[in-house]
């Protein structure tokens, strides 16, 4: 079944993707992925979707360093697009996880997962799992969000600031803020 634009799981995204683009500065060019079918049981897979994306910001920027940044299956497709070279940044958010991805490791890679405690389609476990696995080869920091859901509305501030944040400073080199910044300095797991 094809993705449709006007699908909330892809609306969503869009104050996601304009918090990036200011913390960016007009520093990022940042681009947002319609993946070709809905779910993860057919082909192609979001995966095979990110690895396209990858392939047209090379054609379109060269080499440059990218983050991805997903909701959901969205994260899930991010975390396992991230063994490309040029990703050098991941923020998955409300990322949805059965714990048996074979995601990573992702040496040299700066990966932030963003999850609410109230989520009721996305376990909380296998993110924090994943989280704890990839930490022994990543500079990964896993964000507990008090009272988030998976829709992320009701702390979308939240949601969408770290992830701005994370992208800014892990990229540019930006300061990321008190939290984040505890978490790059290697307290692995945060609550706010």
């Amino acid at each position: 079944m094809a993705v449709s634009p006007a699908q909330l799981s892809v609306l969503r995204m869009v104050p996601v993707a304009a918090r990036v683009v200011r913390a960016g500065r007009g520093r990022l060019a940042v681009l947002r992925l319609l993946n070709s079918s809905r779910g993860w049981s057919g082909r192609p897979t979001p995966v095979d979707d990110v690895r396209w994306a990858l392939g047209q910001v090379r054609e379109r920027f060269g080499e440059v360093p990218v983050a991805l940044v997903g909701h959901s299956l969205g994260g899930r497709a991010a975390l396992l697009g991230a063994t490309d070279p040029s990703v050098r940044s991941v923020v998955g958010l409300a990322t949805w996880l059965s714990g048996s991805e074979g995601i990573g490791p992702l040496p040299g890679r700066s990966v932030l997962l963003v999850h609410g405690d109230a989520d009721r389609v996305a376990r909380i476990g296998p993110a924090r799992a994943v989280a704890a696995r990839l930490g022994s080869s990543a500079r990964v920091g896993f964000v507990t969000v008090r009272g988030g859901s998976h829709s992320m509305l009701r702390h979308h501030g939240s949601f969408d600031g770290l992830a701005a944040r994370w992208v800014a400073g892990t990229l540019l080199g930006d300061p990321t803020g008190p939290l984040l910044s505890r978490v790059l300095d290697g307290e692995s797991e945060v609550s706010v």
